[in-house]
């Protein structure tokens, strides 16, 4: 279960937390500022999250696929099915953001050259995000290299807000580390213990740990920000279970942090099902879409191994593979490849084969998975309920699917959807015995 604490009303002299360093521009107030506004209105709560282009670290970090998905893709999912904001925005200053932002459902706000440098802070740019929008009262300033995030969390948080009074609820982790005193370099000092003693060290299962900040979201109300602060007046924390707290400026390994997300991220609202049939593509998704003609007018593809050991893998676990194509395929070619799959060549509506199948299985399409490549195979990876295409498929295929491999097509893209596949199997079958 998640853990809610709160920290009593505060005052400070500088509550300012890790996304509100240096001074921000100075707010223009309108009439619906402050905290004398009228009720008519319930207060409208605007979730924010901050992506500009410029990321140092590793170039356009908010959008690079992590586990399948754009990084700010999970954070954007978790925000709009909380159903607890009234809007939805994406502050950028980049174009291929601004169009990711949109594919989820998000508004944009073109962030402005002047909160945009690498000097400028989350505060800058939540400041001038609120001069633009008057309507705005309460700002959920989430933070995009956060993928573990739940609706949950967000919903709690929006009750702390809205019905127990606080100005501001930010989230924290807990941990259970021992820290120590730094020693400069060539100062002739001790180390001292900062939260132990040496002599009585407790075993972590006797010692609650500490709260630190995880950076995945701050809430604060506007005359908080008026103010200056993201923390501040009536404070309290909202406590992440730490498998949900991923925070990507930290964990830079990648693989490390998808294992974490394809595990504990949030998926949908729609509980994930069992795949019992995969349908793929030929032309682009088992092959590389390249046709060789011998001397003789017949048709050679060419295939990785590593997606027939995919093929093989799946049909070992229980699941069904059948390939299918818009092109007249030679169906002699196909069967020398020895795949032992079912296949359709010359198909001119790709839906309606993949509906007759899964009928002739007595699936719902939730049970099915997908991996295309092509326009013509758009409406069957919106259909499906787990859908893929290759690193190098079209963007009308890629703007459509759930996951995007980070192999081409006919390069081993089958087999890296086949090892999603089981990872998503894999938690499915963990909802089910809990």
């Amino acid at each position: 279960m998640d853990s809610v604490e709160k920290g009593a009303a505060t005052s400070v002299s500088n509550p300012r937390g890790r996304p509100s360093r240096g001074r921000p521009p100075k707010l223009q107030r309108n009439s619906r500022g402050g905290q004398g506004r009228g009720v008519e209105k319930p207060p409208h709560l605007a979730a924010l999250i901050l992506a500009r282009g410029g990321s140092k670290g590793i170039p356009l970090k908010n959008i690079k696929h992590l586990a399948g998905v754009p990084l700010i893709g999970w954070v954007l999912r978790a925000a709009l099915d909380s159903g607890v904001f009234q809007s939805v925005w994406v502050s950028t200053d980049h174009d291929e953001i601004e169009n990711v932002a949109k594919q989820f459902g998000a508004q944009v706000h073109r962030r402005s050259s002047e909160v945009s440098k690498d000097s400028s802070t989350s505060l800058d740019a939540i400041i001038e995000f609120l001069n633009y929008h008057n309507e705005v009262d309460i700002v959920g300033n989430i933070q995009a290299t956060s993928p573990c995030l739940h609706p949950t969390d967000l919903q709690k948080v929006a009750e702390m807000i809205r019905e127990e009074g606080y100005d501001s609820v930010f989230s924290v982790v807990r941990r259970h580390q021992f820290r120590w005193s730094e020693i400069q370099k060539g100062v002739r000092e001790v180390t001292e213990p900062l939260n132990l003693n040496p002599a009585k060290r407790p075993r972590r299962q006797d010692w609650d740990g500490e709260l630190y900040e995880n950076g995945s979201f701050y809430f604060a109300k506007r005359h908080l920000i008026e103010m200056g602060y993201l923390q501040g007046g009536k404070m309290a924390y909202y406590e992440m279970r730490a498998e949900h707290s991923v925070d990507i400026d930290v964990d830079i390994d990648w693989p490390i942090a998808e294992q974490r997300v394809l595990r504990y991220g949030y998926f949908g609202k729609e509980k994930l099902k069992e795949i019992k049939l995969l349908v793929c593509n030929i032309d682009g998704c088992l092959t590389n879409g390249h046709i060789y003609v011998s001397g003789d007018q017949k048709e050679i593809i060419s295939y990785d191994v590593k997606d027939a050991i995919g093929i093989s893998l799946l049909k070992k676990s229980g699941i069904e593979v059948r390939l299918i194509s818009e092109r007249a395929c030679s169906k002699q070619t196909l069967s020398s490849l020895k795949l032992d799959c079912k296949m359709e060549v010359n198909v001119p509506d790709k839906l309606a084969v993949l509906d007759e199948w899964r009928k002739e299985m007595g699936l719902c399409w939730k049970e099915v998975a997908y991996l295309g490549n092509e326009v013509s195979d758009e409406e069957c990876l919106k259909k499906v309920g787990l859908s893929g295409v290759p690193a190098d498929a079209c963007s009308t295929a890629q703007k459509a699917v759930g996951y995007i491999c980070k192999c081409n097509g006919g390069r081993g893209a089958l087999r890296e959807f086949a090892e999603h596949i089981f990872l998503l199997m894999e938690k499915v079958i963990n909802s089910c015995q809990k």
